[in-house]
């Protein structure tokens, strides 16, 4: 299938938020249990998986440096209550062995589609937030008939979607900034092999440094309902969001014209780290689009 991928990936905004997320998030109760867990064996690696609850499924993509539990604690419990939920830990990050192989967002998403394949789920909702986001769009594009809805979180297809500060805030980053912090900890707490952390973290300085484009012309192409939820400082470009939410056929006048399939909430006074925290808000919202 033709690449729709211009470069790797979308994590410069990520490096230093995902260390501050890390140590602020942390889940207000016990993590529930998966009711089935393992590793899916996908393209040449080997991916970590939890399912949870029972019904229509929905895929949770995870941001940079995360673990599932940082990520999703406290939304799992509820989505559950209704969903049958899969969440996935992409290459290298928590129970998932790092690999030497090049990280893309193709690769990534072909991934969440050999997972799903693993698994015998022909289509799902499909949520992503920050990077998780990022590969979400290019799974969109890359597996359509896989797809039922998409939820994209403080994330965007392209580098020119975040702030040009945010772009250039993390050029000359060193592997040596990240040893002996929170995300140091929570790698060496579930990592299959904590010595390849110092490489992990490589290889994502590597993956961020290159600029990244979907496509507008495959993001227009997108058929499946898209909900977008940002925060109004989370260091999206809001004028990219917009053009993003009219390819996706919304910024119409919805007294004139049938309203849009897809969605687009722009939460006051968040941030890209605190956003994620709104579990309420975000459940109202996913409550509403999915239904």
């Amino acid at each position: 299938m033709k690449k729709v991928f211009k470069a790797s990936t979308a994590l410069k905004p990520i490096l230093v938020i995902a260390m501050l997320f890390f140590t602020i998030f942390q889940s207000a109760g016990q993590k529930l249990k998966p009711a089935a867990s393992g590793y899916a064996p996908v393209n040449g690696i080997k991916v970590y998986y939890e399912v949870y609850g029972q019904g229509k499924p929905i895929v949770l993509l995870h941001g940079a440096f995360y673990t599932i539990e940082m990520n999703w604690a406290e939304l799992i419990p509820e989505l559950s209550k209704t969903r049958k939920v899969i969440a996935l830990e992409m290459q290298g990050h928590g129970h998932s062995p790092y690999s030497d192989r090049k990280l893309d967002i193709v690769s990534l998403a072909s991934d969440v589609a050999g997972v799903m394949d693993y698994l015998k789920v022909d289509s799902a909702d499909v949520a992503g937030y920050s990077m998780g986001g990022s590969i979400a769009y290019q799974f969109a594009v890359q597996f359509p008939k896989k797809l039922n809805k998409l939820i994209i979180i403080s994330s965007t297809y392209k580098s020119s979607g975040w702030l040009p500060v945010i772009n250039k805030a993390f050029e000359g980053f060193k592997p040596e900034f990240f040893d002996n912090t929170p995300l140091h900890t929570g790698y060496d707490a579930v990592a299959p092999d904590k010595t390849k952390w110092r490489k992990f973290v490589e290889q994502m300085i590597i993956f961020s440094g290159e600029s990244f484009d979907v496509g507008d012309s495959n993001i227009a192409k997108i058929t499946a309902p898209v909900l977008l939820i940002s925060g109004d400082n989370d260091g999206l470009d809001k004028v990219e969001l917009m053009k993003t939410y009219q390819l996706l056929g919304g910024g119409v006048v919805a007294d004139m014209v049938p309203m849009p399939k897809s969605h687009l909430a722009i939460v006051p006074s968040q941030g890209h780290v605190s956003l994620m925290m709104q579990t309420k808000m975000i459940l109202g919202y996913l409550d509403g689009f999915l239904k």
